[in-house]
């Protein structure tokens, strides 16, 4: 299933992914941020689970931020995980 995520404190503004089971694949950056990090980040995670993608990127911090445009990836997956398992 295809999910669109809005980011919070990040340079991209938009995360697109489809989620089946609890793999991820076809992540999109949308509307901002580094385009070397945006093409980079989609091939690393191709094929991962919401668990590796949160052990491997999660907390992630950009500057002062808080956060980054990997972490948000991370937030993003496990929360369409839990939503898909509410709807399941």
């Amino acid at each position: 299933m295809k999910y669109t995520y809005e980011t919070q404190n990040t340079c991209a503004q938009v995360i697109e992914f489809e989620l089946e089971g609890n793999v991820v694949k076809n992540v999109k950056f949308l509307y901002g941020g580094c385009p070397g990090n945006l093409q980079a980040l989609p091939r690393l995670v191709e094929g991962m689970t919401v668990e590796e993608i949160e052990e491997k990127i999660g907390g992630i911090q950009c500057g002062i931020k808080g956060t980054s445009c990997a972490d948000q990836l991370a937030r993003a997956v496990r929360k369409a995980y839990e939503e898909s398992k509410k709807s399941a």
